[in-house]
C-alpha cells in the first residue's frame, strides 16, 4: 500500500520550537479543509494528545527501536482517507541509542526514511544568522539518502536578521520553508517531564488557533504540502491484541500515559476500555476482568489519593480475585508508601511492597527490554517486552518477586525490575511492544 504524501517535522535538538511549529501546521491545514494524520517519532505518550487535539484526528506514536517492522506497518496503516501526513521528531534529528533494536535506532530520521516523508527542520537561528545554514547543510548531507525538504527559521530577532540568515541558506542550497519571528508568547507549559499534559492546558484551543495564525502570516504552507512524500509499504496487520476482555482504566491528571496504539488495538480486538478517576474517588468498575493504572503524575496528588478511600477499597477488593496492573506512576500508586517533593509519606493501595520517593529524586531515562519471569496480562513466562522508561522517583523498598529480567537498550541490566505479588503487577516501563520472534 502507498500511504499519503508526508513530511516530518524536526530540529537539531530539543527545545527548538519543532512541537509550536507542528501544531500550527496541523490545524492550519485542518482550517484548510484537509483531512491531516498526525504522528509521534518515538516513545512519547505526552505529544500525541495535543496532535490530536490541533488536527481532530488520532495521533499515533512510530518507534523503529521498540516496534517491530509489521507493527510500523499496521500503524502507518492509520494514515489511510487522509490528505496529508505530518510527524513529529523527538529530540534531534538523528538521535537515537547504539544498539538497534526491533527495526532501527529509535531515531526520526529512520522513521522518515522508512515512511519516505522529506524532513522539514526548524533551526532555532538566536545568537546567529549565516552560520545557520552551515548547521543545516549538516543535517542536509548527513544521511544522503535522506529527503530534504528544507529549513524553518524560528526566533528570528529582526528583518536584518532573518535577511543575512537567508542569504547563507541560499548560498548553501538550502530551501526556507519560513521564517518565524521570536516571540515569548509561543511555548506550552512545562513541568518535570516535558510538557503538561493537553487536558491540563488552561486554553488550548486559543493556544493552537494562534499557533496556526503565526505559522499562515510567517511559513509558506503550499511550498510545505508540496514537499510531502510517501512510499510504498507492505500490507498492514493487526494492532496489539486486549489482555482482557473488560479493562478498568484509570483516567485523569494522575494517570493517564499510555500510548494511544495500545488502547485502539485493545478496542479492536474486542476488549471494553471502562474509564474511572482515581483522584474523583471513582472505584474500578466491578465487573471488570482487569485494572490498568498507566503513568501519569501521582507523585503530584498523592495526599487525594491517599485520602480516595472508595477508589483504594475498590481497587484492593478486585486484586483479590482479579489482575491489577500498574505502570510507573500507576506502579508507584499500588505500592505500601510514596514520599512527595516535600519529603512527606503518603500511604498508597498497599498491593504491592513498594516504597518510592520523590524527594530523592534520580532520572530514569530510556529503552527497555524485559524477559518475564512469570505470566501476566496475556504474555507467557519468558516473553520479552519491549517499552520506555521515564521518571524521577527513585524505589527505597522493593519487597516482592521480580516480574522480569529488564535491561536497556544496549542490554545492560537495569535494577527496575518491576514487581508481582499475587494477581497484582507493575514496572516502571511503559509498554511499547511485544518483541519479535
Amino acid at each position: 500500500m502507498t500511504n499519503p504524501p508526508g513530511i516530518m517535522i524536526s530540529a537539531p535538538s530539543s527545545g527548538t520550537g519543532k512541537t509550536t511549529v507542528m501544531l500550527g501546521l496541523l490545524r492550519a491545514f485542518a482550517e484548510d479543509g484537509l483531512t491531516v494524520q498526525p504522528f509521534k517519532s518515538g516513545p512519547d505518550y505526552i505529544d500525541p494528545a495535543f496532535h490530536r487535539a490541533a488536527a481532530g484526528r488520532a495521533s499515533f506514536n512510530l518507534d523503529s527501536w521498540a516496534m517491530p517492522e509489521t507493527l510500523l506497518n499496521t500503524i502507518a496503516a492509520e494514515a489511510a482517507g487522509a490528505d496529508i501526513v505530518i510527524g513529529e521528531g523527538s529530540m534531534g534529528l538523528f538521535d537515537g541509542v547504539a544498539t538497534e533494536g526491533e527495526s532501527g535506532h529509535g531515531t526520526s530520521a529512520q522513521t522518515a526514511l522508512r515512511m519516505g516523508w522529506p524532513v522539514v527542520l526548524v533551526i532555532d537561528v538566536g545568537g546567529q544568522a549565516q552560520s545557520a545554514a552551515a548547521t543545516a547543510l549538516g543535517f542536509k548531507s548527513y544521511l544522503t539518502d535522506l529527503p530534504f525538504a528544507g529549513v524553518i527559521l524560528n526566533r528570528v530577532a529582526s528583518p536584518r536578521h532573518e535577511r543575512l540568515t537567508r542569504l547563507g541558506m541560499e548560498r548553501a542550497g538550502i530551501k526556507v520553508l519560513g521564517a518565524l519571528p521570536r516571540r515569548g508568547d509561543l511555548s506550552l507549559p512545562e513541568r518535570h517531564l516535558g510538557l503538561i499534559q493537553a487536558v491540563e492546558h488552561p486554553d488550548l484551543e486559543t493556544a493552537i488557533s494562534g499557533y496556526a495564525a503565526f505559522l499562515r502570516a510567517h511559513v509558506d504552507l503550499h511550498a510545505i504540502r508540496d514537499a510531502a512524500k510517501a512510499v510504498a509499504l507492505p500490507p498492514a496487520g493487526e494492532l496489539s491484541k486486549p489482555p482482557a476482555q473488560r479493562i478498568a482504566l484509570a483516567q485523569d491528571a494522575a494517570f493517564s500515559f499510555t500510548y494511544p496504539h495500545l488502547l485502539e488495538g485493545w478496542r479492536r480486538g474486542g476488549a471494553e476500555i471502562i474509564p474511572f478517576s482515581p483522584l474523583a474517588d471513582e472505584a474500578p468498575d466491578g465487573s471488570a476482568d482487569l485494572v490498568w493504572l498507566p503513568g501519569g503524575y501521582p507523585e503530584l496528588y498523592a495526599g487525594k489519593l491517599a485520602a480516595a478511600e472508595t477508589f483504594l477499597s475498590g481497587l484492593r477488593a478486585h486484586a483479590e480475585t482479579r489482575p491489577v496492573h500498574g505502570e510507573c506512576g500507576g506502579y508507584m500508586a499500588l505500592g505500601e508508601v510514596l514520599i512527595d517533593k516535600q519529603g512527606q509519606r503518603h500511604q498508597m493501595a498497599g498491593l504491592l511492597g513498594l516504597v518510592t520517593s520523590y524527594e530523592k529524586r534520580k532520572f530514569h531515562l530510556g529503552y527497555r527490554r524485559a524477559s518475564l519471569n512469570e505470566p501476566v496480562l496475556g504474555y507467557a513466562k519468558g516473553s520479552a517486552l519491549r517499552g520506555h522508561e521515564f521518571h524521577y522517583s527513585t524505589i527505597l523498598e522493593e519487597n516482592d518477586r521480580p516480574l522480569a529480567k529488564v535491561a536497556d537498550a544496549d542490554g545492560n541490566p537495569v535494577p527496575e525490575t518491576g514487581s508481582i505479588r499475587g494477581n497484582v503487577s507493575g514496572t516502571f516501563f511503559h509498554l511499547i511492544s511485544e518483541a519479535q520472534t
